[in-house]
């Protein structure tokens, strides 16, 4: 069946840049009425946050009322709430208040979390604490995608143009939605005993080759690094062979019980303050004892050391000079 949507389309330019996002205003909702419910998102904040949201909590009233979004904070739950009022005219700004409490409650400055309200910024937080079980390997793993000084995160940041920040078990990443696919990839790779220095490399020469328009429609491929994994073989530890026993049809001879081991010893028919007495005896012996080899160690470092018996050379004949073996011969051949 032919095709009947190609047809010619005289609004549609070539000067008409078809990617960019206009901003939403009060005339382009056409019913200008309210919204008919009420939409409202929580989300909770952890306990050493809530001084810092206190703080700052007047300014994200003000930030939100701009878009006519009311927002509650609950010091008691311990909660961050968002809702739409009956001027609220936009109605994917609620989601965008959603980013801003959850950004907020994963430790990113009010300054920088801000910025989600605004129509080409995006958020994404990604979660990090059940990819490795090991709570070392974790840490270490971590460790290496912040990188010695946050270098590493610097320069994901600049190749991403995206706003990162590494917290507990999550990584919070802000920025053009492009930007973030390539941070969840890093971050989940470096989880995953990739070092990210690898996803940088290739960013780098990406940013490369898009400044060069006649690679355009061609394939990238043959100019990013192939990086193959190398198992280092280790030594495995040699086993020792245990010695075969003898076989015998006869069971090992039965232990003797703690009572057997009191009557030989005599003890088990003392009474009870006799064996205490004895207790304390050998208590005291063995406190002796080690009493004894404390004050020997401690004896040692007053013991002069041995020196040398001094000996004068003067007076003494000196010694004769052994001759050479070549002073024999010599005197052989003549």
């Amino acid at each position: 069946m032919v095709s009947t949507n190609n047809k010619e389309k005289p609004w549609d330019t070539p000067d008409i840049d078809k990617w960019t996002i206009e901003e939403f205003k009060p005339e382009d909702n056409a019913s200008g009425l309210p919204f008919m419910e009420e939409s409202s998102f929580m989300t909770l904040f952890p306990k050493y946050r809530e001084k810092y949201l206190k703080s700052i909590w007047n300014s994200v009233t003000r930030a939100l009322d701009k878009h006519h979004i009311a927002c509650v904070l609950d010091l008691v739950e311990g909660s961050m709430t968002v809702k739409t009022t009956r001027k609220t005219y936009d109605p994917s700004i609620i989601l965008k208040a959603r980013d801003l409490i959850k950004l907020l409650a994963r430790s990113v400055p009010f300054q920088q979390a801000v910025k989600i309200l605004e129509d080409d910024m995006a958020c994404d937080v990604i979660k990090i604490g059940n990819v490795v079980t090991n709570k070392e390997r974790f840490v270490k793993r971590r460790q290496r995608l912040v990188g010695p000084n946050g270098n590493t995160l610097k320069a994901l940041e600049l190749l991403t143009k995206c706003y990162v920040l590494v917290q507990g078990n999550t990584v919070s990443a802000m920025g053009p939605f492009k930007g973030l696919k390539e941070v969840r990839r890093v971050v989940e790779d470096c989880m995953k005993n990739v070092h990210p220095i690898y996803h940088i490399k290739e960013l780098m020469i990406k940013r490369e080759l898009a400044n060069k328009p006649e690679l355009a429609n061609e394939d990238w491929s043959r100019f990013l690094p192939m990086f193959k994994k190398r198992n280092v073989a280790r030594k495995k530890p040699k086993k020792i062979r245990k010695e075969k026993k003898v076989y015998t049809p006869f069971p090992p001879a039965q232990l003797p019980r703690k009572v057997d081991l009191e009557i030989e010893s005599g003890e088990y028919f003392l009474s009870k303050r006799e064996k205490e007495i004895k207790r304390r005896e050998e208590r005291k012996e063995h406190q002796e004892g080690k009493q004894k080899e404390r004050d020997t160690e401690r004896q040692k470092d007053y013991i002069a050391p041995k020196e040398e018996k001094y000996s004068s050379s003067i007076g003494k004949p000196a010694k004769k000079e052994k001759k050479s073996h070549h002073d024999d011969e010599d005197s052989m051949e003549e």
